[in-house]
């Protein structure tokens, strides 16, 4: 039995298969953990999904903001934008029943000493701060709230973490920093417009960012997170227990997965898929 955590896939099904293949998946007793983005931009988004629920019971996955936003455009919370492809989800005879499922999934998940996510841990939260809140996004999503938090939990604000918030922006920034970060300052102030290896110069007007994971006081330094999102890193965080799985297989890069038991990483080459810029 081997449990493999696999990377940003965002609809690309035949790499995803091919990766599958190369590890000798067996689902009757391996178990596959997944950073999210399930969907958007690749070709096989209904694929895709319809896999991961036919195997729910050997799937633990958490939450991408690719996969908020399909909630989000299913329920009518959000119009299309022009780089989506979902489609293929939206007019499945299956639609609802796929959904429904993706609100039940979680954005933070810790088992054996390990702590998936999606994005990242902002600096001044534990493991067990971060799955406090996780669960306060999940629980909008599967209640009675669940298409008014939809509706707002676009836009940047507010950009660090307060623990007087409430309402919407409190359940905002907890998305955000769950599932859209990669830069912030040491006390978590979020840098959502830099993606790149480098931070854009002064995009949070004098203040100096770094990767989430390289505050040298940040709270769950020590712990092992595996992570996703951040494609441009090519899998590279100079730190053995911060686990980066964003390799750019929407882009023609590759799809990693990860074994947890060994520390082996198994890629899969995804070169000649044509897809539209992933965000």
């Amino acid at each position: 039995m081997a449990t493999y955590v696999v990377g940003d896939i965002q609809g690309c099904f035949e790499p995803f298969k091919a990766l599958l293949a190369k590890l000798k998946f067996n689902p009757d007793t391996d178990r596959l953990w997944s950073v999210g983005d399930l969907v958007n931009r690749g070709p096989g988004n209904i694929d895709t999904l319809r896999w991961f629920y036919a195997h729910r019971d050997n799937v633990t996955m958490v939450l991408g903001n690719h996969d908020l936003h399909l909630m989000a455009v299913s329920c009518g919370a959000r119009k299309p934008s022009r780089k989506d492809n979902l489609d293929d989800i939206l007019e499945a005879p299956d639609r609802d029943q796929l959904i429904e499922w993706l609100h039940f999934q979680p954005l933070a998940h810790h088992e054996n000493g390990v702590t998936l996510v999606h994005a990242g841990i902002p600096p001044m939260w534990t493991v067990k701060d971060t799955l406090a809140r996780a669960w306060e996004v999940e629980n909008a999503l599967q209640g009675a709230r669940c298409q008014e938090f939809l509706r707002a939990m676009y836009g940047n604000e507010p950009h660090v973490w307060d623990d007087s918030l409430s309402g919407m922006a409190r359940l905002r920034v907890i998305t955000n920093y769950l599932t859209r970060m990669r830069y912030c300052t040491r006390k978590g102030k979020l840098d959502l417009v830099s993606k790149g290896l480098k931070p854009i110069p002064d995009a949070l007007a004098g203040k100096t960012v770094a990767p989430w994971f390289s505050h040298r006081k940040r709270l769950t330094r020590g712990e092992t997170i595996v992570f996703g999102h951040w494609a441009s890193l090519e899998g590279i965080t100079d730190d053995p227990q911060v686990i980066a799985l964003d390799t750019g297989c929407v882009w023609g890069g590759s799809l990693i997965a990860y074994e947890l038991e060994t520390g082996k990483r198994v890629a899969c080459d995804c070169t000649g898929i044509t897809n539209s810029a992933a965000g």
